[in-house]
Parts: structure tokens; sequence; C-alpha cells
């Protein structure tokens, strides 16, 4: 982690919200460059999230279904959702998302990894979590803006679909793949 003395960092001189929208804001930097030249820079910064790779009972995953204006298609994927300052923690995070998005739900819950997936244009963190014997409440609690169903499938299948380009969820391609290699 470089710190402001690193002779790489930059110095931000101003700063403002050039945009806000529900989810995240669009902000707009008057930084130094090392070189002492002065520019702007652009970058998105949102709430960090939760993401969630989800285990039945049975060893099934259960994964979402989800509308995604930005792409015009359903992308299939793991619960992923914001962090909200009464979660108390991140594992509530988790355990609160998993609930609203998928009508599942669990008490155990372990931390995977921490990633920041875009950190050349946001400020975004992800936080990976596995979820182990989810039950299903049959009821999802989703946002206004949110058109998502909720399904099960095998770990195997799952890795069978992201192997043959069948996800393109980013964040669920990760997740998976991190499970494989690093979990017990």
């Amino acid at each position: 982690m470089a710190s402001d003395k690193d002779p790489l960092a930059w110095e931000t001189v101003d700063s403002d919200v050039a945009y806000h929208c529900p989810g995240f804001d669009v902000r707009n930097e008057n930084v130094r460059l090392p070189d002492g030249t002065e520019t702007d820079f652009d970058y998105i910064t949102e709430p960090e999230s939760v993401v969630v790779l989800p285990f039945t009972e049975d060893g099934d995953v259960v994964i979402i279904e989800e509308w995604r204006q930005a792409v015009s298609r359903v992308s299939r994927g793991l619960p992923v959702g914001g962090v909200e300052p009464d979660d108390g923690d991140l594992a509530a995070a988790a355990r609160r998302e998993l609930i609203e998005e998928t009508g599942y739900e669990t008490d155990r819950v372990s931390h995977l990894t921490t990633v920041e997936p875009a950190n050349g244009y946001a400020d975004s963190v992800h936080h990976y979590f596995v979820a182990y014997d989810c039950t299903p409440t049959g009821e999802q609690d989703l946002d206004h803006n949110e058109s998502i169903r909720s399904a099960t499938t095998t770990m195997d299948e799952l890795r069978e679909e992201i192997a043959e380009d069948g996800v393109y969820d980013g964040r669920t391609v990760l997740g998976v793949l991190y499970y494989d290699s690093f979990s017990e």
C-alpha cells in the first residue's frame, strides 16, 4: 500500500461530485502528478459491496438471474449488494444480501477474499464470502430497480458454464475461480 510520501503518489488539489445517481457517483478531481503537472481525473465512487458464493445444505450453489440494463440481457451470477451502514459488519451484509436477492438464508458465512475490481477508474471494493447450509425462506426483498430470480445449480455445472463462456459476470467468475484455487 503506497503512502502519500510515495514518489508515485498524486496530490489531490480539489475534489467534487460531478454526477450523482442512485448507487454511485462520478467524482472529478484536480490532481498534481509527481512531475508537478496538474490535470483532471474522473472516477466512479460507490459503497463497498459483498459477493456471496452460497451453498445449500445439499451442496448446490444458489445463483441469481438478473436483468442488466447496461448489457441488455439477463446475467447469471452470484448475489451481490452494497454494504449498508446498519449492517454491523461485512458478514452481516453478506447474510442480508443473500436473503434479499435469493430468498435463502444462513447463519454461517466465511470471508474468502477482498478485491478492487476496477481501481483504474473506480474505488469499488468487493468482499467475497462463502455461505454454507443455505435454506430457502421463500421471500426475496428486492430493491425497486432489481429484476431477479434465484435458482440453484451444481458447482460442476457452474464451472462448466464459466468455462464455456456462458457466465460473463466478472464477480461470479472471480468468486468461483478463487474458491476453487484457494479454499479448503
